[in-house]
C-alpha cells in the first residue's frame, strides 16, 4: 500500500495554524505578565502592612506577658518616656515598652543583651524607627538608644484613647494625652498610616494590658 505524504499546501496550513497558536500564547503570556506587574505594587504593599502590623502586635504582646510584667508592678508594660535620639535632636516623648529577650530584628554590635527598652518614632522622609538599648549596658542612662528602621512606608502615627465618660468615648491624638495630674496616659491603640505612591492604608494596633494569667489568644 502506497503511503501518501503531506502536500505543500497542507504543510503551509499546518505552519500557519502553529504560528497562530504561538502568537496567541505569546499575547496571553504578555498580557498576564503586564497584569502581574501592574498588581505587584498593591500586593507587596498589603503584604508589608500585614507583616509589620503582625510584628508590632507580637512584640507589644510579649512586653505585657507575665511573669515579665505583673499586675500592680511599679513599671508598666507600655508607657511614655522622654527619649533623646542619636542625632542630638530635641528630646521626644515616645511610647516605650521593654522586650525581656530582645527582638530578632535588633542588629547588636556584639553579644545580644536582655531587657531591651524600645520606643517607636515616625520621622519625615525616613519612616517608622525603633529606638532601643538594653538596661544592662554600661552607659544605658547616658548614651542615646540605637535605631533600626522598621518601615520606610509609615508616614504617620497617632494614638486612640478610650474614655467611657466622654461622648464619643473614642478620641485620637498625635501627641500624648495628659491626665489631671499632668501625667501622660497610655493609649488604647496605636494607629499607623502607610503610604506608597498612590496607595494608603491605616491600621490600628491594640495595646495589650498586663494580666495575672496568660491571655486567651
Amino acid at each position: 500500500m502506497r503511503r501518501r505524504a503531506f502536500t505543500l499546501l497542507e504543510m503551509m496550513v499546518a505552519i500557519a495554524l502553529v504560528a497562530l497558536v504561538v502568537v496567541a500564547l505569546d499575547t496571553f503570556i504578555f498580557s498576564m505578565s503586564e497584569l502581574w506587574v501592574a498588581n505587584r505594587g498593591p500586593r507587596f504593599f498589603d503584604q508589608h502592612v500585614r507583616n509589620l502590623t503582625r510584628y508590632l502586635s507580637n512584640e507589644l504582646r510579649t512586653a505585657a506577658l507575665p511573669p515579665n510584667v505583673m499586675v500592680g508592678a511599679t513599671t508598666a508594660a507600655i508607657t511614655w518616656q522622654d527619649v533623646t535620639p542619636q542625632n542630638g535632636g530635641a528630646t521626644e516623648t515616645l511610647l516605650t515598652f521593654m522586650l525581656p529577650a530582645g527582638s530578632r530584628l535588633l542588629p547588636w554590635p556584639s553579644r545580644a543583651l536582655p531587657d531591651v527598652v524600645c520606643a517607636l518614632a515616625v520621622r519625615p522622609q525616613e519612616g517608622l524607627v525603633l529606638l532601643w538599648h538594653s538596661r544592662y549596658e554600661v552607659n544605658f542612662g547616658t548614651d542615646p538608644p540605637r535605631e533600626t528602621l522598621l518601615s520606610p512606608l509609615v508616614t504617620g502615627i497617632s494614638y486612640d484613647y478610650y474614655d467611657v465618660t466622654a461622648n464619643p468615648p473614642w478620641s485620637n491624638s498625635t501627641t500624648p494625652v495628659l491626665d489631671a495630674n499632668g501625667q501622660a496616659i497610655v493609649p488604647s491603640r496605636v494607629r499607623l498610616v502607610f503610604t506608597y505612591e498612590k496607595l494608603t492604608s491605616e491600621v490600628a494596633i491594640t495595646l495589650p494590658v498586663a494580666t495575672q494569667a496568660l491571655p486567651a489568644f
